[in-house]
């Protein structure tokens, strides 16, 4: 008995490990590859955590955002006029592009008014098309 055991013991140590290959996989990262990332690291999808960046790994309190409200539905604007260029800046970007419902916190219905009045207060030179250099 205790030479199967001693028996099975080398046997089992004998045999290589996959995880200590001494040649590096293509994906492993070691070493720059051609076409890959400046890094050279392999792509695992998760983004480094830092200022804005939403790790969870440090423990400290978890972010709270509150849900953004329509301006226009509290406010119960109706008519967006392509005049009012006072408010249609409000929702152009520094780099004239205009800017998306999720970061203004409008409504379908309201974001769609927004960007047409955007749209025709630019074609007659209300608003601009694009940022100065």
């Amino acid at each position: 008995m205790a030479d199967e055991n001693t028996n099975k013991a080398a046997s089992e140590s004998s045999a290589p490990e996959p995880s200590s290959s001494p040649s590096p996989s293509p994906s492993s990262g070691s070493g720059p590859r051609p076409g890959g990332r400046p890094g050279g690291g392999p792509r695992t999808g998760q983004r480094p955590s830092g200022p804005g960046g939403g790790g969870r790994e440090g423990g400290g309190r978890k972010f709270f955002r509150r849900k953004k409200v329509c301006k226009f539905c509290t406010e119960k604007i109706d008519n967006i006029n392509y005049k009012d260029v006072r408010l249609l800046s409000q929702f152009v970007a520094e780099s004239g592009k205009i800017v998306p419902r999720r970061l203004t916190g409008v409504c379908t219905p309201h974001q769609r008014r927004v960007t047409e009045a955007i749209k025709q207060a630019r074609n007659i030179a209300l608003l601009p098309f694009a940022a100065r250099r």
